[in-house]
């Protein structure tokens, strides 16, 4: 009875919505700091809803995209449109369904929400078009991921913002974007020999793995710094400072499986490692909202 939800779930990949949720949670939580981190229940519900949507939307939008390409690669040749599992027709209907999710949610929020909705649709789909011109492709990802933190502030706040919390949120944003930059570049070693045969960009193809590699490292190198900004900024204390160490050093462990290890092990450096951090970050997060760095409710 489950096998048709479970195979949707798999064809979006859905376990990887650990990746983007937890940052727009936090970013969330900041917004509503003044209220403990809680927006109420309709907020809450509705940022689920554009954040789940506007992720199914440009996961299909790839799979469709991408498909024949995905078909002549031996490590994607099981994904389920090659192989006939969903139907093109199917991912089309999913697509188009999720768009309309996103922009129904974004409605219901607020009116910057709904007026940027279809901007966010091109900014998340556009990015399966890029590794067809450009060799940073991983940037376009980063941003499409970053509309996650900067969507769910303004679904709290709207226009309603302080010079100050445009600073954290553009921070927070440029965090996001630098480490999906490192993590994806270290994702696309596994198809480094298939994109430079058929044509296909990224900066593992433009410079190597050997310099991609490097590049990744200071991207995260750079996020590091600018988390440590968003907190500095945010006024968080012992609790964000801690999270902020256990960070740097699942992304320390990120790179020296990619350096030491074989591809084999890149699913885990990709997966596990990067979920943690985006898992830690708003634990730690919420506690210093919530408790406002002195463990205790004011």
């Amino acid at each position: 009875m489950f096998s048709p939800f479970t195979q949707w779930l798999s064809f979006v990949r859905f376990p990887h919505t650990a990746f983007a949720l937890p940052f727009a949670l936090a970013a969330m939580a900041v917004a509503a700091r003044d209220n403990h981190g809680w927006p109420g229940w309709r907020t809450f519900g509705l940022i689920l809803v554009a954040m789940v949507s506007a992720r199914t939307c440009a996961m299909a939008f790839n799979r469709i995209v991408d498909r024949k390409f995905d078909a002549l690669n031996p490590r994607t040749a099981n994904r389920h449109l090659p192989t006939g599992q969903i139907t093109l027709l199917s991912a089309v209907t999913l697509c188009a369904l999720s768009a309309a999710g996103l922009v129904a949610a974004s409605f219901l929020l607020n009116p910057v929400c709904f007026y940027l909705s279809p901007l966010a649709l091109v900014v998340i789909c556009f990015y399966s078009l890029t590794k067809r011109f450009t060799d940073y492709t991983h940037a376009f990802l980063g941003l499409a991921l970053a509309l996650a933190p900067v969507g769910a502030w303004l679904a709290v706040k709207g226009t309603n913002l302080a010079l100050l919390e445009i600073l954290q949120m553009v921070v927070l944003a440029a965090a996001v974007v630098l480490w999906l930059v490192g993590f994806d570049i270290i994702y696309a070693l596994q198809d480094y020999e298939f994109d430079r045969s058929h044509g296909l960009h990224s900066l593992v193809v433009a410079w190597g793995p050997k310099n991609a590699l490097q590049a990744a490292f200071l991207a995260h190198l750079v996020m590091c710094g600018l988390l440590l900004a968003f907190g500095l900024l945010c006024r968080f204390r012992i609790a964000y400072l801690v999270g902020w160490l256990i960070i740097v050093g699942c992304l320390v462990l990120e790179h020296w499986i990619a350096r030491r290890r074989s591809l084999n092990w890149i699913n885990l450096a990709f997966f596990r490692l990067n979920a943690v951090v985006s898992a830690v970050f708003l634990l730690v997060t919420l506690a210093e909202v919530i408790f406002q760095g002195g463990f205790r409710l004011h």
